[in-house]
C-alpha cells in the first residue's frame, strides 16, 4: 500500500494513547505559553514537534518530562504519574549533559546503578548497547576526549540503558555535522524499529521533523495550540530515497504551509 500524509485529529484513540496531556497551564513574566492545552501522543510512533521560535517546543517535553514545572495541568503514561514511568531524555547540548568526571562507559552505567542495578546486569546491559550500537571508540575515555558525535551516541546510549517506556528527544543533532546527523538518524530508526519505543523529538529541522516521524505536530505562536498534526506513514526504515518520494514531498509541504500561515498571522499582529 502506498504511503500516505494526511492530517490527523490531536487526540488518538483510547486503546493507542500513551501520555495524555491535560489542562496544561504554563506562563513566563507573567505572559501565557500554554493555557489549559490538551494532548494525546500515540503509543509505539515517533511524533515530533515543529512550530515558530519561541512556541514552547522544548518547553513542553521539559515540563512532561518533570524537568520543568507546570503552573497547572496533568500528565499521564499508560494512565501512571511520572513517577511511575520510566523515560529516557537525550538532550541538545550533550557536551553539558555527560557527566565530564565519569569516563564514557560509566556515564552509560549511571541510570543503570541509580536504578540499583547490580554489576553484573550493568555490564550485560552496557555491552548490548556496545553491540547494538556497533561501537568501535574507546569507551573508557572520558567526554572531552571524544568528538561531538561520539559524546551525543554515549547520551543516546545513557538514555535507552534502563530500557525506557518514553523517550524525550530536544533537538538531540543539532550541534552535529551533517554526515553524522545522518548517521545518527539511522542509528535512531534502528533502536525504534528493535524497541518501538514511544519517541518525543523536538527538531528545528522540517525534513528531520518529518523523516522520522509517524506524525508531526504543528504548533502555532503564543499561546501555544495545535495549529495541525500532519501524519507520514512511509513504510520503514526510511532511507535517503524516502526524502524525494512523493508522500513525503507531500507532507512536508503540508507542514510547511501551517508553519507559514502561523508566522503570517504574527506578523499580521504586529
Amino acid at each position: 500500500m502506498a504511503s500516505t500524509a494526511r492530517a490527523a485529529s490531536p487526540a488518538a484513540t483510547a486503546t493507542d494513547t500513551h501520555i495524555t496531556i491535560r489542562g496544561l497551564t504554563k506562563s513566563f513574566a507573567g505572559q501565557p505559553l500554554y493555557t489549559n492545552f490538551d494532548l494525546d501522543i500515540p503509543k509505539g510512533q515517533i511524533t515530533s514537534i515543529f512550530g515558530p521560535n519561541g512556541c514552547g517546543k522544548s518547553t513542553m517535553i521539559n515540563m512532561v518530562a518533570g524537568l520543568l514545572p507546570m503552573d497547572s495541568g496533568q500528565a499521564l503514561f499508560d494512565g501512571k504519574t511520572l513517577e511511575q514511568t520510566v523515560i529516557g531524555y537525550v538532550f541538545q547540548n550533550y557536551r553539558d549533559a555527560l557527566f565530564p568526571w565519569k569516563r564514557a562507559i560509566d556515564n552509560i552505567k549511571y541510570p543503570l546503578r541509580i536504578a540499583g542495578r547490580s554489576r553484573g546486569e550493568c555490564e550485560a546491559r552496557t555491552e548490548e548497547l556496545v553491540q547494538s550500537f556497533d561501537i568501535r571508540f574507546d569507551l573508557n575515555r572520558y567526554p572531552y576526549e571524544l568528538s561531538g558525535g561520539q559524546q551525543q551516541l554515549v547520551s543516546i546510549m545513557r538514555s535507552l540503558a534502563v530500557h525506557p517506556e518514553v523517550l524525550f528527544l530536544d533537538e538531540p543533532f543539532s550541534a552535529l555535522d551533517y554526515e553524522m546527523t545522518l548517521f545518527m538518524r539511522d542509528k535512531l530508526q534502528d533502536i525504534f524499529e528493535a524497541t518501538r519505543t514511544t519517541m518525543i523529538l523536538v527538531s528545528h529541522d522540517l525534513d528531520e521533523a518529518v523523516y522520522l516521524a509517524d506524525q508531526v505536530l504543528m504548533l502555532t505562536r503564543r499561546p501555544t495550540r495545535i495549529a495541525e498534526v500532519v501524519r507520514f506513514d512511509a513504510p520503514r526504515p526510511r532511507t535517503p530515497a524516502t526524502l524525494t518520494a512523493e508522500a513525503f514531498t507531500r507532507a512536508k509541504a503540508r507542514c510547511l504551509d501551517v508553519f507559514q500561515r502561523e508566522v503570517q498571522v504574527r506578523d499580521l499582529s504586529i
